[in-house]
Protein backbone atom coordinates (compact mmCIF):
# COMPACT_ATOMS: atom_id res chain seq x y z
CA UNK A 1 0.00 0.00 0.00
CA UNK A 2 2.84 2.10 0.98
CA UNK A 3 4.78 1.59 -2.08
CA UNK A 4 1.33 2.59 -4.16
CA UNK A 5 0.94 5.68 -2.26
CA UNK A 6 4.81 6.50 -3.32
CA UNK A 7 4.81 5.95 -6.86
CA UNK A 8 1.47 7.92 -7.31
CA UNK A 9 3.35 10.49 -5.38
CA UNK A 10 6.55 10.13 -8.06
CA UNK A 11 4.07 10.01 -10.76
CA UNK A 12 2.78 13.38 -9.77
CA UNK A 13 6.19 15.06 -9.55
CA UNK A 14 7.17 14.18 -12.89
CA UNK A 15 4.05 15.62 -14.18
CA UNK A 16 4.27 19.17 -12.61
CA UNK A 17 7.94 18.89 -13.84
CA UNK A 18 6.71 18.39 -17.40
CA UNK A 19 4.50 21.72 -16.67
CA UNK A 20 7.62 24.08 -16.05
CA UNK A 21 8.99 26.54 -18.19
CA UNK A 22 12.37 26.68 -17.07
CA UNK A 23 14.98 28.85 -18.54
CA UNK A 24 15.19 27.77 -22.36
CA UNK A 25 14.22 30.79 -23.97
CA UNK A 26 17.01 32.57 -22.40
CA UNK A 27 19.86 34.74 -24.40
CA UNK A 28 23.23 35.57 -23.43
CA UNK A 29 24.19 39.36 -23.62
CA UNK A 30 26.62 38.50 -26.20
CA UNK A 31 23.74 37.10 -28.05
CA UNK A 32 21.82 40.07 -27.94
CA UNK A 33 22.16 43.81 -29.96
CA UNK A 34 21.11 46.53 -27.89
CA UNK A 35 20.02 49.41 -29.93
CA UNK A 36 20.10 52.71 -28.29
CA UNK A 37 18.65 54.88 -31.39
CA UNK A 38 15.54 53.88 -33.15
CA UNK A 39 14.47 56.15 -36.07
CA UNK A 40 11.10 55.52 -37.36
CA UNK A 41 9.33 57.06 -40.97
CA UNK A 42 6.14 56.19 -43.46
CA UNK A 43 6.13 55.97 -47.04
CA UNK A 44 3.05 54.53 -49.05
CA UNK A 45 2.07 52.89 -45.76
CA UNK A 46 4.69 51.44 -44.84
CA UNK A 47 7.61 51.59 -41.91
CA UNK A 48 11.01 52.43 -42.86
CA UNK A 49 13.04 51.91 -39.56
CA UNK A 50 16.62 52.93 -38.45
CA UNK A 51 18.23 51.49 -35.87
CA UNK A 52 21.92 52.69 -34.68
CA UNK A 53 23.32 49.01 -32.65
CA UNK A 54 26.84 49.65 -30.88
CA UNK A 55 29.10 47.22 -31.64
CA UNK A 56 32.20 46.68 -29.48
CA UNK A 57 35.69 45.84 -31.07
CA UNK A 58 39.23 45.48 -29.86
CA UNK A 59 39.91 48.93 -31.18
CA UNK A 60 37.00 50.37 -29.13
CA UNK A 61 32.90 51.32 -29.68
CA UNK A 62 31.91 51.98 -32.86
CA UNK A 63 28.27 52.30 -34.43
CA UNK A 64 26.69 49.97 -36.98
CA UNK A 65 23.16 51.18 -38.79
CA UNK A 66 20.80 49.26 -39.61
CA UNK A 67 18.06 49.80 -42.00
CA UNK A 68 14.61 47.51 -42.93
CA UNK A 69 11.36 48.77 -44.41
CA UNK A 70 7.82 46.61 -43.78
CA UNK A 71 4.48 46.10 -42.96
CA UNK A 72 4.96 46.92 -39.40
CA UNK A 73 7.30 48.09 -36.41
CA UNK A 74 7.33 44.70 -35.16
CA UNK A 75 7.82 43.10 -38.85
CA UNK A 76 10.81 44.97 -39.36
CA UNK A 77 12.50 44.43 -36.35
CA UNK A 78 11.89 40.77 -36.55
CA UNK A 79 13.33 40.58 -39.69
CA UNK A 80 16.58 42.40 -39.01
CA UNK A 81 16.95 39.93 -35.74
CA UNK A 82 16.81 36.82 -37.97
CA UNK A 83 19.66 38.33 -40.71
CA UNK A 84 21.71 38.80 -37.84
CA UNK A 85 23.68 36.95 -35.51
CA UNK A 86 22.31 38.21 -32.64
CA UNK A 87 18.97 38.72 -31.85
CA UNK A 88 17.63 42.19 -31.16
CA UNK A 89 16.33 43.91 -28.03
CA UNK A 90 14.54 46.85 -28.01
CA UNK A 91 14.09 46.94 -23.81
CA UNK A 92 17.38 49.32 -23.48
CA UNK A 93 16.64 51.75 -26.32
CA UNK A 94 17.01 55.12 -25.16
CA UNK A 95 15.98 57.56 -28.07
CA UNK A 96 13.23 56.87 -30.88
CA UNK A 97 13.11 59.54 -33.40
CA UNK A 98 10.27 59.81 -36.07
CA UNK A 99 10.28 61.56 -38.59
CA UNK A 100 8.47 65.00 -39.55
CA UNK A 101 5.70 63.78 -42.19
CA UNK A 102 4.82 60.60 -40.28
CA UNK A 103 4.14 63.13 -36.92
CA UNK A 104 2.11 65.23 -38.85
CA UNK A 105 0.20 62.06 -39.96
CA UNK A 106 -0.13 60.80 -36.78
CA UNK A 107 1.72 58.78 -33.84
CA UNK A 108 -1.00 56.93 -32.48
CA UNK A 109 -0.79 53.46 -34.04
CA UNK A 110 3.08 53.21 -33.26
CA UNK A 111 3.00 54.89 -29.64
CA UNK A 112 -0.03 52.28 -28.83
CA UNK A 113 2.01 49.71 -30.38
CA UNK A 114 5.10 50.55 -28.03
CA UNK A 115 2.53 50.80 -24.92
CA UNK A 116 0.65 47.55 -25.41
CA UNK A 117 3.95 45.31 -26.47
CA UNK A 118 6.03 46.42 -23.79
CA UNK A 119 8.82 45.74 -25.70
CA UNK A 120 10.31 49.20 -25.43
CA UNK A 121 10.82 50.95 -22.36
CA UNK A 122 7.77 53.20 -21.61
CA UNK A 123 10.24 55.73 -20.11
CA UNK A 124 12.32 55.80 -24.01
CA UNK A 125 13.21 59.47 -24.91
CA UNK A 126 11.00 60.65 -28.29
CA UNK A 127 12.06 63.07 -30.79
CA UNK A 128 11.15 64.02 -34.11
CA UNK A 129 13.78 64.42 -36.89
CA UNK A 130 13.45 68.08 -39.11
CA UNK A 131 15.40 66.13 -41.96
CA UNK A 132 15.64 62.94 -43.98
CA UNK A 133 16.15 60.40 -41.28
CA UNK A 134 19.06 58.55 -43.61
CA UNK A 135 20.50 61.72 -43.89
CA UNK A 136 20.44 62.74 -39.95
CA UNK A 137 21.90 59.04 -39.11
CA UNK A 138 24.54 59.42 -41.64
CA UNK A 139 25.63 62.73 -40.32
CA UNK A 140 25.19 61.37 -36.85
CA UNK A 141 27.35 58.24 -37.37
CA UNK A 142 30.13 60.05 -39.33
CA UNK A 143 30.34 62.90 -36.59
CA UNK A 144 30.25 60.80 -33.50
CA UNK A 145 31.63 57.31 -34.71
CA UNK A 146 32.97 56.68 -31.13
CA UNK A 147 30.37 57.85 -28.84
CA UNK A 148 26.90 56.30 -29.46
CA UNK A 149 25.60 57.80 -26.74
CA UNK A 150 25.89 61.40 -28.06
CA UNK A 151 21.92 61.49 -28.44
CA UNK A 152 20.62 60.45 -25.20
CA UNK A 153 23.27 63.08 -23.73
CA UNK A 154 21.91 65.75 -25.64
CA UNK A 155 18.60 65.32 -23.98
CA UNK A 156 19.80 63.77 -20.60
CA UNK A 157 19.81 66.32 -17.73
CA UNK A 158 22.93 65.81 -16.13
CA UNK A 159 24.80 66.05 -19.30
CA UNK A 160 23.96 68.52 -22.40
CA UNK A 161 20.57 69.16 -21.47
CA UNK A 162 19.18 73.02 -22.13
CA UNK A 163 15.40 74.43 -20.34
CA UNK A 164 14.94 75.46 -24.21
CA UNK A 165 14.84 71.45 -25.22
CA UNK A 166 11.51 69.64 -24.39
CA UNK A 167 12.24 66.35 -22.74
CA UNK A 168 9.04 63.91 -23.29
CA UNK A 169 9.33 60.28 -22.96
CA UNK A 170 6.89 57.40 -24.47
CA UNK A 171 4.55 56.74 -22.01
CA UNK A 172 3.49 60.58 -21.50
CA UNK A 173 2.75 61.13 -25.72
CA UNK A 174 0.35 57.95 -24.91
CA UNK A 175 -1.40 59.80 -22.01
CA UNK A 176 -2.13 62.62 -23.52
CA UNK A 177 -3.42 60.87 -26.72
CA UNK A 178 -6.03 59.19 -24.25
CA UNK A 179 -6.32 62.63 -21.82
CA UNK A 180 -9.27 64.52 -22.57
CA UNK A 181 -7.21 68.20 -20.83
CA UNK A 182 -3.35 67.73 -21.56
CA UNK A 183 -1.80 67.62 -24.84
CA UNK A 184 2.38 67.33 -24.96
CA UNK A 185 5.20 69.25 -27.05
CA UNK A 186 8.32 66.95 -28.60
CA UNK A 187 11.32 68.30 -28.98
CA UNK A 188 12.10 68.33 -32.54
CA UNK A 189 15.94 67.97 -34.08
CA UNK A 190 18.39 67.74 -37.12
CA UNK A 191 21.97 67.44 -37.90
CA UNK A 192 24.05 70.83 -37.03
CA UNK A 193 26.67 72.35 -39.06
CA UNK A 194 29.14 72.96 -36.54
CA UNK A 195 27.50 70.39 -33.66
CA UNK A 196 26.29 67.30 -34.14
CA UNK A 197 22.82 68.20 -32.96
CA UNK A 198 20.97 71.66 -33.57
CA UNK A 199 17.59 72.06 -31.56
CA UNK A 200 15.00 73.61 -33.68
CA UNK A 201 12.29 73.64 -31.40
CA UNK A 202 9.25 71.33 -29.99
CA UNK A 203 6.24 70.11 -31.92
CA UNK A 204 2.42 70.98 -30.87
CA UNK A 205 0.96 67.08 -30.21
CA UNK A 206 -2.89 67.20 -30.30
CA UNK A 207 -4.17 64.00 -29.95
CA UNK A 208 -1.08 62.23 -31.24
CA UNK A 209 -0.39 64.24 -34.12
CA UNK A 210 1.99 67.44 -35.22
CA UNK A 211 -0.60 70.36 -35.35
CA UNK A 212 1.92 73.26 -34.78
CA UNK A 213 5.59 74.19 -33.80
CA UNK A 214 7.23 76.02 -31.34
CA UNK A 215 10.68 78.28 -30.85
CA UNK A 216 13.44 76.92 -28.46
CA UNK A 217 13.15 80.23 -26.64
CA UNK A 218 9.05 79.61 -25.99
CA UNK A 219 9.98 76.03 -25.46
CA UNK A 220 12.25 77.57 -22.24
CA UNK A 221 8.66 79.62 -20.71
CA UNK A 222 6.88 75.97 -21.11
CA UNK A 223 9.09 74.13 -19.53
CA UNK A 224 9.38 76.94 -16.69
CA UNK A 225 5.28 77.19 -16.67
CA UNK A 226 5.42 73.37 -16.05
CA UNK A 227 7.77 73.99 -13.58
CA UNK A 228 11.24 72.50 -14.85
CA UNK A 229 14.09 74.06 -13.91
CA UNK A 230 15.48 77.20 -16.39
CA UNK A 231 18.77 77.56 -14.54
CA UNK A 232 21.73 78.16 -16.94
CA UNK A 233 19.24 79.60 -19.93
CA UNK A 234 21.40 82.91 -20.87
CA UNK A 235 18.57 86.04 -21.71
CA UNK A 236 19.82 88.13 -23.87
CA UNK A 237 17.88 91.96 -24.20
CA UNK A 238 19.18 95.80 -25.35
CA UNK A 239 21.03 96.62 -22.41
CA UNK A 240 22.42 93.89 -20.74
CA UNK A 241 22.72 89.44 -20.78
CA UNK A 242 21.52 87.68 -17.71
CA UNK A 243 21.68 84.31 -15.97
CA UNK A 244 18.89 82.41 -15.20
CA UNK A 245 19.75 81.08 -11.34
CA UNK A 246 16.19 79.72 -9.81
CA UNK A 247 12.45 79.49 -11.10
CA UNK A 248 9.50 78.88 -9.65
CA UNK A 249 5.93 78.84 -10.74
CA UNK A 250 2.29 80.01 -8.60
CA UNK A 251 -0.77 79.37 -10.26
CA UNK A 252 -4.77 80.34 -9.50
CA UNK A 253 -7.36 79.49 -11.54
CA UNK A 254 -10.98 80.84 -11.39
CA UNK A 255 -14.28 80.12 -13.89
CA UNK A 256 -15.90 83.70 -14.74
CA UNK A 257 -18.87 83.80 -16.30
CA UNK A 258 -17.99 79.80 -17.26
CA UNK A 259 -15.07 80.90 -18.79
CA UNK A 260 -11.12 79.66 -17.86
CA UNK A 261 -9.22 82.22 -16.15
CA UNK A 262 -5.95 81.61 -14.95
CA UNK A 263 -3.18 83.64 -12.91
CA UNK A 264 0.25 82.51 -12.98
CA UNK A 265 3.54 84.21 -11.85
CA UNK A 266 7.17 82.88 -12.49
CA UNK A 267 9.52 83.76 -9.97
CA UNK A 268 13.27 84.33 -11.66
CA UNK A 269 16.58 84.12 -10.19
CA UNK A 270 19.06 85.97 -12.49
CA UNK A 271 22.19 87.01 -12.15
CA UNK A 272 23.72 90.24 -14.32
CA UNK A 273 26.59 89.17 -17.38
CA UNK A 274 26.94 91.48 -19.26
CA UNK A 275 25.57 95.19 -19.67
CA UNK A 276 25.49 97.80 -22.58
CA UNK A 277 24.94 101.51 -22.15
CA UNK A 278 25.12 101.33 -18.08
CA UNK A 279 21.13 100.40 -17.87
CA UNK A 280 20.47 100.70 -13.87
CA UNK A 281 18.97 97.74 -12.18
CA UNK A 282 14.86 98.11 -12.42
CA UNK A 283 16.09 99.00 -16.18
CA UNK A 284 17.38 95.55 -16.69
CA UNK A 285 14.55 94.00 -14.81
CA UNK A 286 11.63 95.46 -16.75
CA UNK A 287 13.65 94.61 -20.06
CA UNK A 288 13.40 91.14 -19.02
CA UNK A 289 9.72 90.98 -17.67
CA UNK A 290 8.82 92.53 -20.87
CA UNK A 291 10.64 90.16 -22.94
CA UNK A 292 9.23 86.74 -21.74
CA UNK A 293 6.02 88.15 -21.33
CA UNK A 294 5.27 89.07 -25.22
CA UNK A 295 6.92 85.73 -25.75
CA UNK A 296 4.67 83.89 -23.33
CA UNK A 297 1.82 85.90 -25.23
CA UNK A 298 2.69 85.19 -28.46
CA UNK A 299 3.15 81.03 -27.99
CA UNK A 300 -0.07 81.38 -26.07
CA UNK A 301 -1.88 82.82 -29.25
CA UNK A 302 0.00 79.83 -31.13
CA UNK A 303 -1.59 77.33 -28.64
CA UNK A 304 -5.01 78.67 -28.63
CA UNK A 305 -5.17 78.79 -32.57
CA UNK A 306 -4.31 74.90 -32.95
CA UNK A 307 -6.66 74.38 -29.69
CA UNK A 308 -3.61 72.14 -27.96
CA UNK A 309 -3.37 72.53 -24.48
CA UNK A 310 0.87 71.70 -24.56
CA UNK A 311 0.92 73.63 -21.14
CA UNK A 312 -1.40 71.62 -18.92
CA UNK A 313 -3.77 74.05 -17.87
CA UNK A 314 -6.98 71.91 -18.06
CA UNK A 315 -5.62 69.75 -15.35
CA UNK A 316 -5.99 72.77 -12.86
CA UNK A 317 -9.67 72.63 -14.12
CA UNK A 318 -10.65 69.29 -13.53
CA UNK A 319 -12.43 69.75 -10.25
CA UNK A 320 -14.34 73.17 -11.31
CA UNK A 321 -15.72 71.93 -14.45
CA UNK A 322 -18.34 68.42 -14.66
CA UNK A 323 -16.63 65.81 -16.15
CA UNK A 324 -19.33 65.43 -18.58
CA UNK A 325 -18.16 68.65 -20.40
CA UNK A 326 -14.53 67.54 -20.48
CA UNK A 327 -14.22 66.01 -23.42
CA UNK A 328 -15.26 69.65 -24.80
CA UNK A 329 -12.18 71.32 -22.85
CA UNK A 330 -9.75 72.06 -26.49
CA UNK A 331 -12.87 73.02 -28.54
CA UNK A 332 -15.31 74.78 -25.82
CA UNK A 333 -13.14 75.87 -23.15
CA UNK A 334 -9.30 76.39 -24.50
CA UNK A 335 -10.39 78.71 -26.67
CA UNK A 336 -12.00 81.00 -24.15
CA UNK A 337 -9.58 80.61 -21.78
CA UNK A 338 -7.85 84.19 -20.18
CA UNK A 339 -4.23 83.71 -19.01
CA UNK A 340 -2.44 86.52 -17.42
CA UNK A 341 1.24 86.20 -16.54
CA UNK A 342 3.30 88.23 -13.86
CA UNK A 343 6.78 88.16 -14.57
CA UNK A 344 8.88 88.93 -11.00
CA UNK A 345 12.39 88.89 -11.43
CA UNK A 346 15.40 89.37 -8.79
CA UNK A 347 18.72 90.33 -9.46
CA UNK A 348 20.64 87.53 -7.57
CA UNK A 349 24.09 88.70 -8.44
CA UNK A 350 25.19 91.78 -9.94
CA UNK A 351 28.74 90.47 -10.14
CA UNK A 352 31.61 92.39 -8.52
CA UNK A 353 30.67 95.69 -9.32
CA UNK A 354 27.94 97.41 -6.22
CA UNK A 355 25.26 99.85 -7.02
CA UNK A 356 22.00 101.08 -6.31
CA UNK A 357 18.68 100.37 -7.46
CA UNK A 358 18.61 103.91 -9.08
CA UNK A 359 22.21 104.25 -10.21
CA UNK A 360 23.75 102.67 -13.70
CA UNK A 361 26.43 100.19 -13.99
CA UNK A 362 29.95 101.49 -14.22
Amino acid sequence: MISRRLLLKLAMVACCTLTLSGCWDNRDINHRSLPVVMGISREDSKYKVFLDIPQTSENGTRSMLVTRTGQTITQVVDEISSNMETRVDLLHLKVIIFDRKYAEEGLTDSISSFMRSREISAKAMVAICDEDLETFFTKLQKNSSTDQTVLYNFFEKNAGWSPSVAVTRTWEIFRSIHSYTRDIAIPIIKSGTSTVIENVGAAIIKNGRMVGQITADETLLMNAFNEESAHGKIEVMNHASVLIVSNSMKHRVALKDGDPYMRSQINLKVSVLETRGGPTVDVIKDELETLLTQRFNKMFKNILKHEADILGVGQYFRTRIPRDKLAHWRTEYLPRLKIDLDVKTTIQNEGNLKTVRDKPFK
